[in-house]
């Protein structure tokens, strides 16, 4: 799944609006914007959202717990 898809799936189960992820993420207000523009995130970037998007998840149960 692309970072760009990602995203969007986060911003709808989370109500997040885009600027604030974009700030949130990459310091960037208006990254989300620029992405549904065409905008192609580099390596680092990439790896700083995927980061951010990881910490945000909610630990995951073990089964039995």
């Amino acid at each position: 799944m692309s970072v760009h898809r990602k995203i969007e799936k986060f911003l709808r189960a989370t109500d997040m609006p885009p600027t604030k992820f974009g700030r949130l993420a990459v310091r960037d207000p208006r990254f989300v914007l620029d992405l549904r523009r065409g905008r192609e995130p580099g390596p680092r970037v990439i790896a700083r959202v995927e980061a951010f998007l990881a910490a945000q998840q909610p630990p995951r149960r073990e089964a039995g717990q």
